[in-house]
């Protein structure tokens, strides 16, 4: 930007936008646990190329047109590739859906918020680390509820019914006790579940 005084330059100030510091952090951090990170931008080129070089991506578009974002996105989803895309604005919409994850900023437009399937609360980058994190700790509790779950139906069920005697042993389970066993594991499925709120993220 050019400052003029009497049709004569007497200063320029130069802007650029700066990489912020959570934004190198979140980069780091999904690339160390295998993710690979790409960038979607309507940008300039040289602008794309030099983010791209400060963080670190070297899988980047740069002039996307906002009608061509979900196009982007679904050639990243060829050869079975699970794509999530985080964004803010209207323009993200439609990228948003076809991703297998919209991630929405909470501070961005209704339209990106109603067209994601996940949600930040916070203009935070490193929360889509988190969000990671507790995905897989979800998935391993939903896990060890069904082996769980699967060991009491498997072995309480068939004992209480008496299947241990059609092979010759005299193993009995009362109904009585395989009905409070049946309790006890919707118990303990409900509090292995509890546990998920001890997770640091």
């Amino acid at each position: 930007v050019f400052i003029l005084l009497n049709e004569r330059i007497i200063g320029a100030i130069t802007l650029a936008d700066r990489v912020r510091k959570e934004s190198r952090e979140a980069v780091s951090i999904l690339k160390k646990m295998g993710v690979e990170v790409a960038m979607l931008t309507g940008d300039a080129q040289g602008v794309a190329d030099w983010v791209a070089k400060e963080l670190g991506i070297t899988t980047y578009f740069a002039e996307v047109l906002p009608k061509d974002k979900a196009a982007k996105v679904k050639s990243l989803q060829q050869g079975g590739r699970r794509v999530g895309f985080v964004g803010d604005g209207v323009n993200d919409a439609p990228a948003l859906t076809q991703a297998d994850v919209g991630i929405a900023i909470g501070a961005g437009t209704d339209v990106a918020i109603e067209s994601a399937g996940i949600i930040l609360m916070k203009n935070d980058p490193r929360d889509v680390v988190k969000i990671i994190g507790l995905s897989k700790a979800t998935y391993g509790k939903m896990v060890q509820n069904l082996i769980w779950a699967t060991g009491y139906n498997v072995i309480a069920i068939p004992l209480a019914a008496g299947a241990a005697a059609l092979f010759g042993y005299n193993l009995f389970l009362p109904p009585a006790v395989a009905a409070l066993f049946m309790s006890g594991s919707t118990v303990i499925v409900a509090a292995n579940a509890q546990l998920l709120r001890r997770l640091k993220l």
